[in-house]
């Protein structure tokens, strides 16, 4: 958020027009954000437990936030992330919101994904501060996040504001291959954002492994990584800890991206046991049949 002539606008999608008064220093000024939701939930986000999902009961009440630091060609919820029209929440509103929507459905958790949450740091904090306040410690608080700007002093923050749910998305393993999926152009920056997104998955594992759930997020569409990088990828998770729970997303035409084909269920199963090859107990890919998991996978040959 900045302030354009004086009123707070999203910096991520405003154009930069002749006259414009910019100001990036927003410090007195209530943190907003675009809100799609509250909705519950059967299946949940990358860092939703597995065993906690029978995809017929919902399991979390999630909101989705406007916003994003990548420019992904095929943006899989680009209806929501180029939102510039909705009424902003603050995070006291939208905390409300989506305990309200806990409270009605029973759900074991409450989550904010997007978009990129992680974009504006005092409304995320407060908002876990604010929901934290609405329910009770045995709640999952679930941030879903492309992991680019979670810094350790970020990740502190989150964690003492309540968030004890980490589903960490760092897409893939290689720079090259990042750049083709964010759609990020300069180098040194999608470096930097690979990097930060598996130095959080580390960080959050070694010094909250005991207090907070981590989940990790890759993608898999043969026209964006090889089968070779989903391995090189599964292998530095593993070498984290083998148990860390894996979601792949079959990432299908959409967007810019209507060229590409979606995987076919054969081809996440070939990618789920890839990463299980590396050593990984624990994954669930995305299929236009439902997800896959640890607990519905023998039910389905490679063949199918």
């Amino acid at each position: 958020m900045v302030l354009i002539n004086g009123s707070p606008e999203r910096s991520c999608i405003t154009p930069v027009k002749e006259g414009m008064e910019i100001s990036t220093s927003v410090e007195g000024v209530e943190p907003l954000r675009i809100v799609h939701g509250p909705e519950p939930h059967v299946v949940g986000g990358k860092a939703t437990p597995w065993w906690e999902v029978d995809y017929v009961h919902y399991v979390e009440a999630a909101i989705w936030v406007a916003g994003c630091n990548l420019r992904c060609p095929q943006c899989q919820n680009y209806h929501v992330t180029y939102d510039n029209t909705s009424p902003p929440l603050t995070p006291e509103e939208a905390a409300k919101l989506v305990v309200a929507c806990h409270r009605r459905y029973s759900t074991k958790g409450v989550a904010v994904s997007g978009g990129e949450p992680t974009i504006n740091r005092r409304w995320l904090v407060e908002f876990f501060r604010e929901v934290t306040r609405r329910v009770s410690p045995n709640v999952r608080r679930h941030l879903d996040s492309n992991g680019t700007l979670l810094t350790t002093d970020y990740i502190d923050e989150l964690v003492e504001a309540g968030c004890n749910n980490f589903g960490i998305e760092p897409k893939c393993a290689r720079v090259d291959t990042y750049m083709r999926i964010t759609g990020i152009r300069n180098r040194e920056q999608a470096f930097k954002y690979l990097e930060t997104s598996w130095k959080a998955i580390e960080y959050v594992y070694e010094h909250y492994g005991d207090k907070v759930y981590l989940g990790v997020g890759l993608i898999y569409n043969s026209k964006l990584v090889t089968l070779d990088e989903i391995a090189e990828a599964g292998k530095r998770i593993a070498s984290i800890d083998k148990r860390i729970q894996v979601t792949v997303l079959d990432y299908f035409p959409i967007f810019r991206r209507r060229d590409i084909t979606r995987p076919t269920v054969s081809e996440m199963l070939k990618v789920k046991k890839v990463l299980e090859d590396q050593g990984l107990e624990n994954v669930i890919v995305q299929t236009s049949i439902g997800h896959i998991g640890p607990r519905n996978a023998k039910r389905l040959s490679i063949d199918t």
